[in-house]
């Protein structure tokens, strides 16, 4: 079945608590001879940068070390054993209503974003048997809590009973930075383990939740957590429901988007990764790559934990010691694996698009592409089979990959045991271990936007924004900031962002929130 296209993604509204986040005042945008700006790295973040400063008439180069633009989003052409040439990537990345500043960066090349397509649920599994869904769970806050609970099968009154009310209170009071202040030295594990969660719930839930971190709970910062409870459950009336590219994306995101910027002027520069950055005594700085040294008036770092670390610690005099030991400092995610697989035949026909389990070894969740994606259909249609996507998180560094990956095809085979009589047309696997890390007690070593030289900003999912932004959202609204940060001191107005309400929606529970300490 081919996927259907728009739906909720031509949505133009928002949460109507949704807070905005004014820019500074300013000129439109620069008339006569602008400044230059190098951003590096071509992901979200580096190109909601670039897009921030080429609107405002900012000469940007734009360098990425990869072949194509997309960063950890990015894909690429495979030929196939049938003589199929398909697109390999990453992996299925989920995007969610309340991303309202990613969303604004799409529809610059699609205003109706008519390249996602919605999917009806977001139902999770575990090896037990239970199944959770969030299709009929209520949107609003405080509704969504009660209406899950309700719905759940793994509360029941003996398991409410048993929870604790007052651990739970930081939950309804989510603000930024005062989350991390009370919960950052806590790990994510221990924080659920203080409220009584009933242990199903905690696996089939939370857990999954947490490990779209990339970590396993007992490392994961409590803080974060929490804060994507308040982005994604009970801060927003946006709900867990999702979209998804109908396309792969190169086709729906990248392709577009670089059409975009290089009719900004942006210059792209794609297998070109910057090496070193130099400041100048005049304010401005020299960013050399393996061809050539470029100077330029201001400077976004917009690159994953590991490149942020290697340009830094390649180039002496940039920011000051403290800033560098810091950055210095970062931790990157454990590895993880996309599979992706090429069947015979289709999958039973109530198969959802997406499944997030637990319980099943490493596999972590399962997408059955051809609901979905627009390449996966046709191929799909014109073979009589289907593609299907495993991803299995935080994986030991240590652990056998061809174990992993074998395990993680005969858990899809107890999950969809129709997928243990197909014959595998082909496959591909992908081993990354680029994302970022966020430890208990780790915030205070993320970088801010704005770094010790106001010429240079830093941007990423790692970098402390001061807004309940996570994942991809964070990625782009750092973007932005980034980019705000230097036109600002030029004197030019630059992006209004969105988020999420800022703090409890609701009086009386920010008020049994602070009984919580």
């Amino acid at each position: 079945m081919a996927p259907k296209r728009g739906g909720s993604g031509s949505r133009h509204g928002r949460d109507r608590r949704a807070a905005v986040v004014h820019a500074q005042s300013g000129s439109a945008r620069f008339t006569g001879q602008a400044p230059a700006a190098a951003v590096v790295g071509g992901g979200l973040a580096g190109i909601a940068a670039a897009t921030g400063l080429a609107e405002r008439g900012v000469r940007v180069t734009l360098y990425e070390s990869e072949p194509d633009l997309g960063g950890r989003l990015a894909g690429w052409p495979t030929r196939l054993a049938d003589g199929s040439t398909v697109t390999m990537s990453r992996g299925f990345h989920a995007f969610f209503r309340q991303y309202y500043n990613l969303r604004g960066l799409l529809r610059r090349v699609d205003p109706g974003l008519d390249s996602l397509t919605p999917l009806p649920d977001y139902p999770l599994r575990h090896s037990s048997g239970l199944y959770d869904s969030f299709a009929r769970v209520p949107r609003t806050p405080p509704l969504s809590a009660l209406g899950f609970v309700a719905l759940s099968p793994t509360f029941g009154l003996r398991d409410l009973a048993r929870m604790s009310p007052r651990a739970a209170l930081p939950l309804l009071d989510v603000r930024v930075p005062e989350v991390y202040e009370r919960l950052d030295g806590v790990s994510a594990h221990d924080f659920l383990a203080r409220i009584r969660f009933p242990e199903a719930a905690h696996h089939l839930a939370f857990e999954v939740f947490s490990r779209s971190f990339f970590a396993d709970p007992r490392e994961l910062s409590a803080a974060e957590l929490v804060l994507m409870f308040h982005i994604y459950f009970l801060g927003s009336s946006e709900g867990l429901l999702f979209d998804v590219p109908a396309e792969p994306f190169p086709t729906a995101l990248w392709d577009p988007l670089r059409g975009y910027l290089e009719s900004h002027g942006v210059s792209v520069r794609t297998s070109m990764p910057a090496r070193q950055v130099r400041p100048q005594p005049d304010g401005g700085l020299n960013v050399t790559t393996d061809q050539d040294t470029t100077r330029c008036d201001a400077l976004v770092l917009a690159l994953d934990g590991a490149g942020l670390r290697q340009v830094v610690a390649a180039s002496p005099e940039l920011g000051d010691a403290d800033w560098r030991a810091r950055i210095d400092r970062l931790r990157t995610a454990p590895p993880f694996l996309v599979s992706r697989l090429w069947l015979d035949r289709p999958v039973a026909p109530g198969r959802p698009g997406f499944l997030g389990t637990s319980g099943y070894g490493p596999l972590d969740n399962v997408s059955v592409l051809d609901r979905w994606e627009g390449e996966a259909a046709r191929w799909a249609r014109r073979t009589g089979g289907s593609v299907l996507e495993l991803h299995a998180y935080a994986v030991s560094p240590d652990a056998d990959r061809g174990a992993v990956q074998a395990e993680a095809v005969r858990q899809l085979h107890r999950i969809y045991p129709e997928t243990s009589r197909a014959w595998v047309v082909d496959e591909r696997h992908e081993w990354r271990a680029d994302c970022p890390m966020f430890p208990v007690g780790g915030y205070q070593d993320r970088p801010g936007v704005r770094s010790p030289d106001p010429a240079v900003t830093v941007a990423g999912d790692l970098v402390r924004t001061g807004l309940p932004v996570a994942l991809m959202e964070r990625a782009v609204t750092s973007g932005f900031l980034a980019a705000n940060a230097h036109l600002e001191r030029w004197g030019v107005r630059g992006q209004t962002l969105w988020t999420v309400p800022r703090t409890g929606r609701s009086l009386p529970l920010r008020g049994l929130a602070a009984l919580g300490g």
